[in-house]
């Protein structure tokens, strides 16, 4: 099973995807590092992205996706863009996706040494440990 964690800032759909191998996690490196929603003011653009998403998923055998879950008010809250991008996400043709916690993630950090992959950069990160959660 491949499990694609997502985490969304601005315009961009950050990716990383990890295969299941017996219980064992192992990163798969993939050529996108993340999607980009060019205007989400255009209908042209908001389909590119679907199809950009859908057709990430499909090329990386993707059962589940990790979403990381922005808060809806306060100091932290996510942008009107994240949320246009999550309703895409979330309509996608191809994986269930289950929303992550940033507070799941600290809990799962503190209880797991956690040793991220040499390929994976720096702003994948997040991602990479919202799929972490669904293994």
């Amino acid at each position: 099973m491949n499990i694609c964690g997502i985490e969304l800032k601005s315009n961009n759909a950050i990716v990383s995807v990890i295969q299941l191998d017996k219980d064992k996690a192992n990163f798969v490196n993939t050529k996108t590092k993340k999607i980009i929603l060019v205007d989400e003011e255009n209908k042209n653009s908001l389909l590119k992205f679907q199809d950009e998403i859908d057709n990430y998923l499909e090329e990386n055998s993707v059962n589940k996706i990790a979403l990381k879950k922005r808060a809806k008010k306060g100091n932290f809250a996510g942008g009107a863009v994240t949320f246009k991008s999550e309703t895409i996400i979330q309509l996608n043709t191809v994986a269930e996706v289950i929303f992550v916690t940033s507070q799941a993630i600290t809990k799962y950090t503190k209880n797991n040494k956690v040793e991220f992959p040499e390929e994976l950069n720096k702003y994948q990160e997040q991602a990479y440990l919202s799929s972490l959660l669904l293994v």
